[in-house]
């Protein structure tokens, strides 16, 4: 089968490998759309150490059946499908509890690190477990079903917020993951969303998928403006979509007494908090990581216009394309959000 290798740190090249087949509870996927994540750019160098070379990357996509393993119900040869880009036990506490991201043997798709090698969807076919499959409805596009794991991220996010409708939030971060935060946040009830960033043309875009007031002010202006929209007393909600110590701080300072601030991004591995503002203003620090079951939600969200991805997929192009689309996304190259692969 065709495709697209990390056979070496910056190289990507175009091979043929095995197709593989499905093992009991397992389905064949014939992949039609992978969107390439921001994960997937940080393995590219080897800056994250989980994309050892040689591995196909890949983990935000969806195709149909092709073939079902023994043991497997309730989907058949041709089924439009997608799929969790985490593979959980089902058997550890925390899956038995619900917490399927925090598994203990968690492994996920495209990813190859010390512990594992698990090939991903920068592929013609790819196997997965049949309790991560689910359904896709016809007016869902494959690639638009590549944007459902950005998604079940952002709903996440906002479900481990304890969202219970009529709050304010102010959203740091306005690319791909803020963007569809801001939605998620707007569609399970919040009044009132603000979103900041640097970048203007994001900032529009944000303000198209609905946001409340959008702000292009850095650091302590960013504080100001907010404070000033909430009548001095902040957000009730922040979402940090960055994940720097600056941007975390700033959350902070615009978050209200007893407020919340979610920590989505994850660039730098420590930042430093202002402990006593955390402390007497009684906030809550709430990391947010991956998904746990929010996939049929992000779908139901997407295929009824509640959340909108189509303006954030920036190219859909074929396979071949892979490495020269890499290199425009490792480079940063400016207006860029989600490149769709299709093998």
């Amino acid at each position: 089968m065709k495709s697209l290798l990390l056979s070496a740190y910056n190289h990507l090249e175009i091979v043929d490998l095995p197709a593989p087949e499905p093992g009991p509870g397992e389905v064949l996927i014939r992949v039609a759309a992978c969107g390439i994540c921001g994960s997937d750019v940080h393995g590219y160098d080897g800056s994250s150490g989980r994309r050892i070379p040689p591995i196909v990357m890949g983990h935000e996509a969806a195709g149909t059946v092709a073939a079902l393993g023994a043991g497997v119900a309730g989907y058949s040869v041709g089924d439009r499908v997608t799929f969790d880009s985490t593979v959980y036990c089902g058997q550890c506490v925390y899956c038995q509890r619900g917490d399927i991201n925090l598994c203990d043997n968690r492994q996920v798709i495209g990813v190859s690190c010390g512990d594992y090698r698990r090939y991903g969807a920068f592929a013609e076919y790819v196997v997965v477990p049949q309790r991560i499959l689910y359904h896709l409805p016809d007016n869902l596009s494959f690639a638009e079903a590549a944007m459902l794991e950005a998604a079940s991220v952002a709903l996440h996010a906002v479900r481990v917020s304890l969202v219970k409708g009529g709050e304010s939030a102010l959203v740091i971060g306005a690319g791909m993951i803020g963007l569809l935060t801001m939605q998620a946040a707007k569609a399970l009830g919040c009044a009132r969303v603000l979103v900041s960033d640097v970048d203007v043309s994001r900032l529009s875009l944000a303000k198209r998928f609905g946001a409340d007031e959008v702000l292009h002010a850095p650091g302590a202006d960013l504080a100001a403006q907010v404070l000033k929209l909430t009548q001095g007393r902040g957000v009730d909600l922040a979402y940090e979509a960055v994940g720097r110590s600056e941007t975390v701080n700033v959350a902070i300072d615009c978050t209200q007494k007893g407020g919340t601030v979610t920590l989505i991004g994850n660039i730098q591995p420590e930042v430093t908090l202002p402990l006593q503002k955390v402390v007497t203003r009684q906030l809550r620090l709430q990391g947010s990581c991956a998904s746990a079951g929010e996939y049929p939600q992000a779908i139901d969200l997407i295929a009824g216009g509640k959340i909108e991805v189509g303006s954030l997929i920036t190219a859909i192009a074929p396979l071949e394309e892979g490495p020269r689309w890499f290199e425009r996304l490792y480079a940063r190259e400016p207006n860029l959000m989600k490149v769709i692969l299709t093998p």
